[in-house]
This record gives structure tokens, sequence and C-alpha cells, in this order.
């Protein structure tokens, strides 16, 4: 019988994973938002905390990784294995892989494919391995680039997030083929402009102070902060936004089932959530108890049932 097409996550969401998670997502949002609530009196320089962003946020990030681990442990009787070497391997070669891809548009009019790839990895792989491969991805290809500055901790954990709601979406062991790819398209295009949004909040307080309609005005409320962002969106990155949305659909259409496919073939080959057992000089597998009965077969009843006859 065929066995039924079903999700294998690389790294599971268990209990001490959701708290991780949970706890590195609290810091991104706090340190994303707390402009819009600051006071006049506040250094806004997003230069300033961005060290100790990016020093909280690589302990936490190992923290992700360690509690999956822990997680997995805990469950290995039950056949999952969490985050093992296998699954770390396939970390390294999909962070590379988007890494390789960023340079090819270099943010050149939002041409980015490497997002298309972060949205089907976490599809296949699931939200937890999502999330810690966006952001090794782009730390990684920062590395390459040249791009490491004040806003490198911010893209890791904004392309965390993207990965991550990739592996959220509905019907992952059901929906397949074109229904699929309309979905991760859609969803692709959504978080290519939430992830330019979001952004924007690192580099929109430095222009506080300055003679505009869309600059951050420190200490104003949040009634009349929002506007100005807004503002600020539409004027500036919206160019960049649209066309990052654009290319993530076309790449999701037309390269999305390839992908997919070659996503899901790696992981079904991979086994993430095979138990492992060695099999001890016997043939038997260690932990087994030797002593335990074995079931009979129908091909067995026969022979017995014949042998007993003729006894008799």
């Amino acid at each position: 019988m065929r066995a039924p097409v079903g999700r294998v996550r690389a790294v599971r969401l268990g209990p001490r994973s959701v708290v991780a998670l949970c706890l590195v997502s609290a810091i991104g949002v706090v340190a994303f938002g707390w402009p819009l609530l600051a006071g006049s009196g506040s250094g806004l320089a997003h230069s300033q905390d961005a060290p100790w962003l990016f020093a909280a946020l690589l302990p936490l990030l190992l923290a992700v990784v360690v509690a999956t681990i822990a997680d997995g442990s805990s469950g290995v009787a039950s056949g999952a294995p969490g985050l093992d070497a296998k699954a770390i391997a396939m970390v390294g070669v999909l962070a590379a892989a988007g890494a390789a891809l960023r340079p090819l548009g270099a943010g050149t009019a939002g041409i980015e494919p490497m997002f298309f790839l972060m949205v089907l990895s976490g599809r296949v792989l699931g939200p937890g391995f999502g999330f810690v491969l966006g952001s090794v991805a782009m730390f990684a290809s920062a590395l390459l680039t040249g791009g490491v500055g004040p806003w490198m901790p911010f893209q890791m954990l904004s392309m965390g997030w993207v990965a991550m709601g990739a592996g959220l979406l509905p019907g992952a062991g059901r929906w397949r083929g074109r229904r699929e790819l309309v979905l991760l398209a859609g969803y692709g295009a959504v978080a290519s402009v939430a992830y330019g949004t979001v952004m924007n909040l690192q580099g929109w307080p430095y222009l506080g102070g300055l003679a505009s309609g869309v600059s951050f005005v420190a200490g104003d409320p949040l009634s009349a902060n929002l506007p100005r962002f807004l503002a600020y969106c539409l004027a500036t990155s919206l160019g960049w936004d649209l066309p990052r949305a654009v290319v993530t659909v076309v790449c999701t259409l037309t390269l999305g089932g390839t992908v997919l496919r070659a996503l899901r073939r790696a992981t079904r080959r991979a086994a993430f959530e095979a138990p492992v057992a060695f099999a001890g000089p016997s043939g038997v597998a260690e932990g087994a108890s030797k002593e335990a009965p074995v079931a009979s077969g129908p091909a067995e009843r026969p022979a017995r049932d014949g042998r007993a006859t003729g006894a008799g």
C-alpha cells in the first residue's frame, strides 16, 4: 500500500522551540517598533542599538536550535529526532543557495530571487526550520555581498519571519499542484511587501528632524507618526517592494513545482523523522527486548496446524 503523503519537518516545533521562537519574535517586535513609542529625548539611531540586537539575536537563534534538539531528544521513542546532522546539513545547503541567489539582483529595483526559495523551503520543512534557515541565509548573504551594517540583524529577523510564515500556511499535507503554487505565490507577494514595510522601521528614524511630511518626529503620538510612516513607505520603498513581489510570484509559479518536488524528495530520502535503531551482533536492534514474543504471520499458521494434525 502506498503511504499517505504527509508533512515532514526537519525542525519540529516542540514546547521549548515554541518558547524560543516566541522570545526571538518578541525581541524583534520591540526592536522594530520602539521608535514609534519613544520619547523625544531618546537616541533613535539604529546604528547604536543594532550591535546589541545582533548580540542578542545570535544566542537566541542558537537557543532555537538547542531547543529543537532537546525537543527531539525527548521524542526519539516516537520517531521524532528533531534537529540532527542531516537537518543541519540541509540548513547549510539551502542557506548557501539563498545567499548565492541574492547577488543576482543585488536588491536592484527589488529584484531578489532569494525570497521564493525561502518561502518554498519553509513550506516543505516547517516553521522552525524556516525561521533558522531565513536568518542564517540572510547572515550568509550579508557576508557574501558585503552588506554588513546596522540593518543586518533586522534583515535576519525579517527573513526568518518570512520563511516561518510559509511553514505555518494551511494544507501542507493535502494541497498539491496548481492550488498550492497559487497559495505560495500569494503569500510570497504579501510577504515581499511586508518585508519592505517592516524594514522601513529600521531606517525611518534616521529622518527625524527633517522638514518633511514623511519624517519621523520623536515624541509625537502614534496617531501622528503612523500616517507619516505610511506616506514614507509609499514615497520611498513601494517601488522596490512591488517588483520584489512580482519576481517572487513569477519564480514561484514557473519554478515552484520543480523546486517543491526536489525539496520533498530530498526530505523523504533524508528521513528526518525515521526512528534510529542500531542492530547488535545477533541482529536484534539494541534497546529491543530479545525475549519479546514474535508474532506469527498468516503463512506460518497452516504449517503449525498441519504438524498438529499429523501428530494427532
